[in-house]
């Protein structure tokens, strides 16, 4: 996961609308299953599907949390740093 781009996707996503990125999911989702992909473009998609989801996970701490966004980046990076160690 890059906080870049999860931050980057969680100003899309407050700018516009979530199904958005979830629509994107579902499409990318949909590609890993062609046969011909080779493992270093399945690990490119899998990169981006986690970054999409981590932007979600974000903007749901800013919405249903009332944290504001660099708080909730923070807090989101903390707990998958968190899920790593273990």
């Amino acid at each position: 996961m890059k906080l870049p781009i999860i931050k980057h996707l969680t100003t899309f996503i407050e700018e516009n609308d979530e199904d958005y990125v979830l629509e994107a999911i579902e499409t990318l989702e949909s590609l890993t299953e062609v046969s011909s992909l080779k493992d270093e473009e399945l690990d490119v998609i899998g990169e981006l599907i986690s970054n999409m989801y981590g932007a979600i996970e974000v903007n749901k701490l800013v919405r249903e949390e009332g944290l504001d966004k660099k708080e909730a980046l923070n807090t989101f990076m903390k707990r998958v740093l968190g899920s790593i160690d273990k």
